[in-house]
């Protein structure tokens, strides 16, 4: 009889043992899909309790998904269009809010922020994640927090610190087109107060693109970094957090792929190119030239002192950062191997920014409340070339002019039997800027908590903004033409042919005549950018919210056109908006609906402008609205499952915006597609051979871009033979794997781009007048292992 009571207590604990561990599970299921602690207002709050509309991707979803940077981000948000084509040269959108141009005399309207510290727009912004926590991407204006230059929104990429336990962690992923990822962690307590934390990651492949005329491989990845950080924990909860992050860029360019069939070298292609000639870039040979090497490269550094002290009535921070990087960047510009054709460009960059705020946030029975003053210095330097010959030049007058100026400079010498050769002789042309950049702001943001359940949010921020920018547009550099040039005078050969010398000695591709010196312009914004939202708990988990912000970019200029600047870009923003978690079904349901107004939105159009003969891009501004809907679902039906989908519609549209030397596209569509969806499942079976089994499986929509009147000229809307550019988009990326249940290793496989669905896109026409239009194509399905050690 005790023995069977003893049995019968046994099963009972093993059943209570099972239920707890059961429960455990369930609850940790709950809250990794309602608990989340973000920033997002410069405060720790719980996501689900922020009147913001806002996605979350933390560091286990980056690696299920295999994202590495933000440009593999791309197709992931609902609303998030990310080109990372070009590391160094990188364009960011948020609700159709964004900006091609990477010239240092503008800003972008989505800022990207490290930690706290503002990123910049170009040679900073987009670098491979290290020891991630999580990624906070914030839709709408955000002025009043997080400051200028984040009207369209802005990305929060929040970093690991030091912890007080020892940690040792380990990544090594291999897949096709020798991929390789390998990232580690050492997490060191060094006393009880100091702790000491490094992390580096290396990036390699071999390319999938290959050179049909030289055998080079593109779209590889070189690139490593690492990120060391120093926490001291003081007395009094005083915490001094001391973070370096270092990476390394040296990889080969964008290489552009003709829309035009092959031509033999020396042999011009057909002008004008016509779209039903174009063949399909997904199945043509590939053929880069430049002189030099398709190559880019960056050099970046960055260094960042927190101090945090509690006051008693207020907690006080202090954040001091600088960063510095040198890039290069050169591309081929024409997609052949063809001396005829031949035209590369390169961007050189130099930054240097020194940013330092303080703030101070404390909260009582009446209001939430955050007052801060920041600071910000910016020196940019940076050249923009172009990189011809005399061939090319040819071509070009050829085609626009009916005159092949070279061509007949060699056939008069031949005529006189003179030893002279105008072709063949290299063409370089330089645009050098220069900007000296400061900002500086005070800010306040008060959460009233008027009733129980009710709490108005009031927020406001004054910037003024100071910014002096130089050009210099030099002589041309053409040695071997100056010889041959100096050598014909010798003989006479352009006696009374003033003209045609003239011609010769001139800039030829860059808007403007060439300068002696640097010519500078000063110029200053004064912003005041107010935020004001009405948020209303019914429970606990369930919250609406209506809110009112204004975004706020800077003026600025444009690189490489001498003298042209342009006033600052507003936008208001309305938003009402739910958030809630029906605890009893385990359903997550965000949802908001916006309507902006942008003023002067500054955007990068390809225009021809008279008397030069290559196209440029240039900024423009125009008056912008949308109307949108974004929705965020996530359900637990079952235990270790979890169904999620993200959708946004916009409708966006110019409210007045004439194209210089182009058509008027008031109330026409700017371009931004209608819909874009993303959905999947992600399951854990546990248990599973000592572990932890998981699949993930997720699909990206991105519809058609919205054709308008200046479309077909930007090549956004093209459809050719056998291939559409700007169509819709589908994407489908598998994770599945297996891990320890004391997470000390794991093993998983991962396929992006399942269905190996390819698009061309990035259509290029500014070397029409060559006659060599040219696109990119998107990457081929990617696959490999990855096992992960822990300690």
């Amino acid at each position: 009889m005790q023995l069977k009571k003893r049995k019968i207590a046994v099963c009972i604990t093993q059943a209570l043992l099972l239920e707890a561990g059961w429960l455990t599970l369930a609850h940790a299921d709950e809250e990794t899909m309602q608990s989340v602690t973000v920033t997002a207002q410069s405060r720790a709050q719980e996501a689900q309790a922020v009147p913001i509309p806002f996605q979350i991707l933390k560091a286990e979803q980056l690696e299920k998904t295999g994202i590495t940077n933000l440009g593999s981000m791309n197709g992931f948000i609902p609303g998030l269009q990310a080109d990372g084509n070009r590391a160094t040269q990188p364009s960011l959108y948020l609700r159709g809010v964004g900006t091609e141009d990477f010239g240092i005399g503008t800003d972008a309207p989505v800022g990207v922020y490290v930690d706290g510290v503002y990123s910049g727009k170009t040679g900073g912004a987009l670098m491979n994640f290290n020891d991630v926590q999580r990624i906070e991407i914030l839709k709408g204006p955000q002025g009043t927090l997080f400051g200028r230059n984040s009207a369209g929104g802005a990305i929060s990429i929040v970093s690991n610190e030091p912890s007080d336990e020892l940690e040792a962690e380990a990544t090594l992923r291999a897949g096709n087109y020798g991929s390789r990822y390998l990232s580690g962690l050492l997490n060191i307590p060094l006393s009880n107060d100091l702790s000491l934390r490094f992390n580096a990651v290396d990036q390699q492949s071999d390319g999938w693109l290959r050179d049909s005329g030289n055998g080079q491989r593109y779209k590889d990845q070189n690139n490593w970094g690492t990120r060391t950080s120093l926490l001291w924990k003081g007395p009094e909860k005083t915490r001094v957090l001391l973070s370096w992050e270092h990476e390394n860029l040296n990889q080969m360019a964008r290489p552009p792929i003709s829309l035009v069939p092959f031509s033999p070298a020396g042999t011009a292609p057909a002008f004008p190119a016509s779209i039903s000639s174009f063949v399909d870039p997904r199945r043509e040979l590939v053929y880069n030239d430049t002189n030099g090497g398709n190559t880019e490269s960056r050099r970046f550094d960055g260094v960042t002192i927190r101090i945090e002290k509690p006051l008693g009535w207020a907690d006080f921070t202090s954040t001091t950062a600088y960063r510095h990087f040198n890039s290069f960047n050169q591309e081929d510009e024409d997609g052949t191997n063809n001396p005829v054709t031949f035209l590369n460009t390169a961007n050189i960059e130099r930054n240097s920014t020194w940013q330092q705020e303080f703030k101070l946030a404390g909260k009582n029975g009446i209001a939430d409340w955050l007052a801060g003053a920041s600071f910000y210095k910016e020196n940019a330097f940076q050249i923009s070339q172009v990189n011809a010959n005399t061939d090319s030049y040819n071509t070009i007058a050829n085609n626009m002019l009916g005159i092949p100026l070279f061509s007949m400079l060699n056939g008069g010498a031949a005529q006189y039997g003179l030893p002279l050769n105008f072709l063949g002789q290299s063409w370089q042309e330089n645009m050098i800027n220069h900007g000296d950049y400061q900002s500086a702001a005070v800010y306040g943001d008060v959460i009233w908590h008027l009733q129980p359940k009710l709490n108005l949010t009031t927020g406001l921020r004054l910037t003024r903004d100071s910014k002096e920018f130089s050009w210099n547009y030099p002589a041309r550099l053409a040695a071997g033409l100056d010889q041959q040039i100096a050598l014909a005078n010798q003989y006479g050969f352009f006696t009374g042919q003033d003209a045609a010398l003239a011609a010769l000695t001139q800039n030829f591709f860059i808007n403007g005549s060439a300068t002696s010196s640097a010519a500078a312009v000063k110029k200053s914004w004064t912003d005041v950018s107010p935020r004001l939202v009405l948020d209303y708990h019914y429970t606990p988990d369930i919250m609406s919210y209506a809110s009112v912000t204004k975004g706020y970019q800077s003026g600025g200029f444009n690189s490489v056109t001498m003298g042209a600047q342009f006033q600052p870009e507003d936008v208001w923003n309305y938003e009402i908006g739910i958030k809630s978690y029906l605890r009893n079904i385990k359903l997550m349901l965000n949802a908001s609906l916006f309507h902006y107004k942008f003023t002067n939105l500054q955007s990068l159009t390809l225009i021809q402008a008279p008397g030069t003969p290559i196209p440029a891009y240039q900024v423009t501004n125009s008056d912008q609205d949308a109307t949108g809907l974004d929705v965020e679902a996530s359900w637990a039906p079952v235990r270790g499952m979890k169904l999620f989908g993200n959708a946004e519609y916009i409708d966006q549209k110019y409210t007045h915006y004439v194209v210089q030397n182009g058509p008027d596209l008031s109330g026409q569509p700017v371009g931004t597609p209608t819909w874009s969806i993303t959905g999947g499942v992600d399951h854990t079976w546990y248990d599973v051979l000592n572990g932890n089994l998981n699949l993930m499986l997720q699909h990206a929509y991105t519809g058609a871009t919205r054709c308008n009147d200046n479309s077909a000229a930007q090549m956004s809307c093209v459809k050719a033979p056998g291939f559409n550019i700007g169509g819709p988009q589908h994407r489908t990326d598998l994770h599945f794997g297996w891990q320890r249940q004391d997470r000390r290793w794991g093993v998983s496989l991962f396929v992006n781009n399942l269905f190996n669905q390819r698009y061309v896109f990035n259509a290029n026409p500014i070397t029409a007048v060559l006659g060599t239009p040219f696109a990119s194509v998107s990457a081929p399905r990617m696959a490999g292992l990855q096992l992960n050690v822990r300690m």
